[in-house]
């Protein structure tokens, strides 16, 4: 390493939107003023870019070419006026919400609001250096003990990122700790730095793919003061600061420039079945239609079952993706039409390397489909299952075309439903390796393999949509980076069997909703090690039903399968909780629609609904479900009684008792084997609908919305989002919301709804409003009011004229 930072910049130019500076060796240097508080910053270490191509950032529709977008196209922007001040040592950039004060010699930035309140300031000694003998280029920024440091994507350990050392690079990391490993399956150069003391907050969205390290403070040094770097090991230096003021700002506008999650089918929110047992087996195709059957058998509702790799099986023990194992799957047809007998979609698992066994391996070789070698004209070879194989090219057209047909012919073609990637991390260790880059060739180390993992999952996406053109696609994929989340839901890779997985997998699915990945999960009680104990499972599970996607998976050691019925002892408790996930979908699915239209994260940290709260900032393991819904998991042996803290500002009703806490303080909770304690903001409202045994709107004809107005008043309004669920005409208009509103004083509660948009017929015609027990105020606006024997308050409002 030869680290170099330039002494001085000048002025070079200045644009409609740019200010350019010029370095000593001719480096440029460059700020985009995107909107008042959204600034690209950009160091050019050869006076020219590395990688001119982005495929992070959406163009104004919110889509990204398959062969990427410019990096210096601003049309999604509006590229507001700024003001720039020059005089011989400084520049002043300014705009509406923040002011830039531009040091030249050396050059370091320091960021300001337009309150005067300090945001970040660069290192003045290193900040934007870059190494003589390699690519690696740097940044260095000051740092403050009280900093928070949030996102990262799929990252282990607590929720606050103070003090880690984090590397990003996709890696297949089986086994890994939920508390310590690192690297893990997914890349994502995007952090948010929170400061306490003003409340403001900001991200930093490296729009750079290559293999990073993010030091939050790991690292010390005796001549500087506190500091935070990245550095990149290729391409350029090359982001975007993103102003919020606020934490719930920045998460937005993290989605707006990555892309918004796509809305997939709703019955991808019911259980998703799954275990590699069953397609490993000799009898594959009995086993899988056991488990349909064991599903009514044991009234367990499920929408979708995993096809694990196994199927792909030849007579040598290999996995040959696109390949059926007719011993083991005789009539792939037969097996899928008969989950679809029971109302079970059906995801095949597919992965992008190809071993040097494969049928088809020469057919790609000759169209150099594949990742190449760097001096050689070869396939690059890597270890992959069982072999030695060649990864698939997807910046290579004909590879990314080839794909989508193999998808279509031996898959799609049987009535397989979705598209699960796997194993798709792009594992080539040879960083020169070279790609064809939609024919500007350069290497797997610029590009970064993330690229390669974003493109299958659009690849994946579009042969769904061409299949099934008014259907929504679902894609499912273990590795990923920003973007991933416009064409796919993921989960946290395979986890181990234990209570402190359980545990540390909470602050990993926040820190992916936090970076603008939302859709997330976990693999329900754990892939790898032995069986869960029972009490394990029923942990597991009730945890589970909470997160956005709900999936029980494994290959334990112990050759044991994690299946709802694995224990009959507690069986009745996981068929409850189960049926208890259907009846929250109406709530759930509305939070999706939410998710997609605003970016914000289905679940979400306290500290993104209470910033305000200093016991929050650091709370890593109880969650919000939205904005109102506490959900506080138990991942301790015998726990029957935890304390919970509830956040200050609000009051807080207990779920199952309907007993009232004040906010601020943390009590000592009952935790039943046969629940979670979950807590319901003040004055919030959930939508609930009937148990179903799979996701049908011929099941779906009943709405009670569970209210919790608040012993001191207030008002609260929650949109309730219908249509058909699996189509595309949402987009059309075909779509219904409720406006659901409730105001309450010490005295009375009024109740309303209003019918906001009217495109999809309701299966219903009436709300029924639940209130905890206890509630005895003056109830308005219900057509009719009942009590169950439980002394519980039940009104009902009809639908509003429209539909």
């Amino acid at each position: 390493m030869r680290m170099y930072m330039p002494p001085a910049f000048a002025l070079h130019s200045q644009e409609a939107h740019r200010v350019t500076l010029q370095g000593t060796k001719q480096e440029v240097f460059g700020l985009s003023v995107l909107e008042d508080d959204i600034i690209r910053v950009y160091h050019h270490p050869d006076g020219t870019s590395r990688h001119d191509r982005t495929w992070l950032l959406t163009d104004i529709d919110g889509n990204v070419p398959t062969e990427g977008r410019r990096r210096d196209d601003a049309s999604a922007f509006s590229c507001p006026q700024y003001t720039l001040t020059k005089n011989n040592a400084s520049l002043h950039i300014e705009t509406e919400a923040l002011d830039i004060h531009v040091e030249l010699a050396p050059l370091r930035l320091t960021w300001h609001d337009k309150q005067g309140q300090l945001l970040a300031r660069d290192l003045p000694e290193r900040a934007y250096a870059y190494d003589l003998r390699s690519p690696n280029v740097y940044h260095y920024m000051e740092r403050t003990y009280d900093m928070k440091f949030y996102g990262f994507g799929e990252k282990s350990g607590p929720l606050n990122k103070h003090g880690r050392r984090m590397r990003m690079l996709n890696l297949d990391a089986a086994r890994y700790n939920a508390e310590h490993s690192d690297p893990l399956y997914k890349h994502f150069p995007c952090y948010i730095t929170f400061l306490p003391e003003t409340g403001s907050a900001y991200a930093l969205l490296y729009d750079n793919l290559s293999t990073s390290t993010f030091d939050m403070g790991s690292e010390h040094h005796n001549f500087l003061p506190p500091y935070r770097y990245v550095e990149c090991e290729d391409g350029d230096l090359d982001y975007y600061f993103l102003f919020g003021p606020t934490l719930k700002d920045v998460v937005q506008k993290i989605a707006r420039l990555t892309g918004y999650m796509h809305l997939p089918p709703r019955w991808s929110l019911g259980y998703l079945g799954s275990t590699m047992t069953y397609t490993d087996a000799e009898d594959a195709q009995e086993q899988l239609k056991q488990f349909a059957q064991l599903c009514e058998q044991h009234q367990i509702p499920c929408d979708m079952f995993h096809l694990s790799s196994g199927y792909t099986m030849k007579d040598d023990g290999k996995r040959y993706v696109f390949n059926w194992n007719r011993d083991r799957i005789p009539t792939p047809e037969e097996m899928v039409a008969d989950f679809h007998t029971h109302n079970i979609k059906l995801s095949a698992n597919v992965k992008p390397c190809l071993l040097t066994t494969h049928p088809r391996f020469q057919e790609v070789s000759q169209m150099d489909g594949f990742v190449m070698c760097a001096e050689e004209d070869t396939p690059q070879l890597d270890p992959f299952w069982d072999g030695e194989g060649a990864h698939l090219d997807f910046t290579h057209s004909e590879t990314f075309a080839w794909w989508k047909q193999q998808l279509k012919t031996h898959l799609l073609a049987y009535g397989v439903d979705s598209i699960w990637n796997d194993n798709n991390e792009f594992t080539i260790w040879d960083d020169e390796a070279r790609i064809d880059g939609f024919g500007e060739q350069t290497t797997i180390s610029r590009s970064g393999r993330p690229l390669q993992t974003l493109l299958m999952a659009q690849a994946s996406f579009e042969a769904l949509e061409e299949t099934h053109p008014t259907q929504r696609p679902f894609v499912i994929t273990r590795s990923g980076c920003p973007g991933i989340q416009r064409f796919a839901q993921t989960w946290t890779g395979d986890n181990d069997c234990n209570w402190h997985t359980l545990q540390y997998n909470i602050p990993m699915g926040l820190g992916l909703g936090l970076s603008g990945m939302p859709n997330i999960g976990h693999d329900v009680g754990g892939f790898f090690g032995d069986k869960p104990s029972p009490e394990l499972f029923v942990r597991w599970v009730q945890n589970g039903i909470f997160h956005p996607r709900f999936t029980i998976h494994s290959w334990h050691d112990d050759g044991s399968v994690n299946e709802p019925w694995m224990y009959p002892e507690v069986l009745p408790i996981i068929r409850e909780t189960l049926e208890f996930r259907y009846q929250m979908l109406p709530y759930l699915y509305s939070l999706f629609v939410e998710t997609h239209q605003s970016g914000l994260p289905i679940i979400r940290p306290l500290v993104l609904e209470f910033p305000e709260d200093q016991e929050c900032h650091d709370a890593s393991f109880d969650f919000l479900l939205g904005s109102h819904w506490l959900i506080a998991s138990i991942w301790e042996d015998q726990c029957r009684r935890r304390p919970v803290y509830l956040p200050e500002g609000s009051m807080w009703c207990h779920f199952e008792t309907g007993t009232w806490y004040k906010g601020g303080q943390t009590i000592d909770c009952d935790a039943p084997l046969t629940s979670l304690p979950t807590f319901v903001r003040e004055n919030g409202l959930i939508p609930m609908g009937p148990k179903m045994r799979y996701v049908s709107p011929q099941h779906d004809t009943s709405r009670s919305i569970l209210a919790f107005p608040s012993p001191e008043g207030g008002t609260h309004t929650f949109t309730l989002t219908e249509d058909d669920g699996n189509t595309t005409g949402y987009k059309h208009g075909e779509v219904t919301t409720l406006q659901l509103s409730m105001s309450s004083s010490k005295e009375h509660i009024q109740i309303d709804v209003q019918l906001t948009q009217s495109g999809y017929v309701l299966p219903y015609r009436e709300l029924e409003w639940i209130f905890p027990q206890g509630e005895d105020r003056e109830l308005r606006g219900a057509t009719r009011v009942t009590l169950d024997e439980d002394g519980m308050i039940h009104a009902y409002t009809p639908i509003p004229s429209g539909q």
